[in-house]
């Protein structure tokens, strides 16, 4: 039997039958690229990770530094400055120190416990934000919030540089991507779902209490998170190459070299970070033609959710089927889509049409982003082994993370000659992305 297409299947029983149901088709009773142990598990994981991922990518667009938080320090008179911040502080310090965090888990045979300590990190912080908004305002009531920002980024990296790994051991090739697409889905129903509450209890002002409703909500969807995930049945996996984590990090650096594709895939995903630094222009574009009432904010969100909710199946089974074509469509889309806002922001259409050009343009660019999320995500766990998967994801990670830091200075310095520019700007690297991705090896 090959150690990467195990002949076994998961146990009998109603657990999975639901899952035969759920994954749609014969095939997903066998394993691929998991033990015939896991292969067993395998039902009951799929819904243990099901659930975990829903509450983590629902506090994601919940609490998210692109909409909800910039609505925050605005409300709590914060400088303008700060909100600038928001996006680089918690995706750059989510991913920097992931590189030596592998190297100590790696000496750990069980690792679900990295990423139960990492959500509940981040619940814990976002629920501490609603502390600080109630008792400072100004330069230190946003100043204590980036700071529990960078607490909760550097929870986020742990529980990012530990899912792969686990999802790697427990759920079999051709079935991640799937599952990853259900969670994204069910999470933007649950984003749409209090968008339009929101929106239907605006009063049209900006408001306070509405946001912080909102951070409770995701900070306790973090922690959900954590109390489900920690009943996954793991078995105990390798611990070679564990130890000394700087160390360890510095002898990952030799897969650029030696893991074919790897070094082309960092570059790919680099580039199309620009969906990610987009959004933050699209809904300062949507913010300056219809004002910062909640009313507004709670349309960008129903939207960013009812996205996730509308796309993340398609590029989820799409991923599946060709991870790297995933990513070549969605950075040419994200390409045409960035001039597409950029040229209706330069002649107006705002004035015209007030925010829905441009809640639009982020409905669509959220999309877009979600199969970016789900292409780079089920390449990369594809692409790795069970021996180097972790370094993988950790050593990816932090390269992005100097990227991100790169990237976004030069995009916020664009960015003062207006919005629309920054917009235009980001084609050029989500263009790049999808031709380099061309010539990624397949996976699948």
């Amino acid at each position: 039997m090959s150690p990467t297409d195990s002949a076994a299947r998961p146990a009998d029983g109603p657990v999975r039958d639901l899952y035969d149901l759920v994954t749609g088709d014969e095939n997903a009773r066998v394993c691929r690229d998991i033990s015939d142990a896991a292969c067993r598990e395998q039902p009951a994981n799929f819904f243990i990770h099901l659930v975990a991922l829903v509450a983590n990518k629902a506090g994601d667009l919940i609490a998210s530094p692109k909409l909800v938080l910039p609505w925050l320090l605005g409300a709590i008179g914060a400088p303008v400055a700060m909100i600038g911040l928001l996006v680089p502080i918690r995706e750059a310090l989510a991913l920097l120190p992931q590189l030596a965090v592998a190297g100590w888990m790696r000496a750990r045979p069980r690792r679900k416990g990295f990423w139960v300590a990492g959500a509940a990190i981040q619940g814990t912080a976002v629920l501490a934000m609603i502390v600080a908004a109630l008792l400072w305002s100004g330069a230190l009531g946003g100043g204590v919030i980036l700071l529990l920002l960078a607490v909760f980024a550097l929870g986020r990296g742990v529980c990012s540089v530990s899912y792969k790994d686990v999802q790697g051991k427990t759920i079999a090739k051709t079935r991640r991507g799937t599952l990853s697409g259900y969670a994204a889905s069910a999470a933007g129903a649950i984003a749409v779902g209090l968008g339009v509450g929101l929106w239907l209890l605006a009063d049209g002002g900006p408001g306070l209490v509405p946001l912080l409703l909102l951070l409770g909500v995701a900070g306790m969807a973090w922690l959900v998170a954590a109390a489900v995930f920690a009943g996954l049945r793991e078995h105990a996996g390798a611990t070679e190459g564990g130890g000394n984590a700087l160390a360890t990090a510095w002898q990952s650096l030799s897969l650029f070299r030696d893991k074919p594709g790897f070094a082309r895939f960092v570059a790919v995903r680099g580039l199309l970070i620009a969906t990610a630094l987009a959004a933050p222009y699209y809904a300062e574009l949507a913010r300056a033609s219809g004002g910062d009432a909640i009313g507004n904010l709670a349309v960008l969100l129903a939207l960013s959710g009812l996205a996730s909710l509308v796309a993340s199946p398609f590029w989820g089974r799409f991923s599946d089927r060709s991870s790297k074509s995933v990513l070549m469509v969605t950075g040419a889309l994200a390409a045409a889509l960035n001039l597409g806002v950029a040229l209706c922001a330069l002649f107006g259409a705002g004035e015209a049409l007030g925010v829905w050009p441009f809640a639009l343009g982020y409905f669509l660019l959220a999309g877009l982003h979600a199969g970016v999320r789900l292409g780079r995500k089920t390449y990369l766990t594809d692409l790795g082994s069970a021996d180097d998967r972790a370094r993988l994801t950790a050593l990816a990670n932090t390269s992005i993370g100097v990227i991100l830091l790169a990237g976004g200075g030069l995009i916020a310095a664009i960015g003062t000659a207006g919005a629309a520019i920054a917009v235009a700007a980001l084609a050029v690297p989500a263009l790049a992305g999808a031709v380099l991705a061309a010539g990624l090896p397949a996976t699948t």
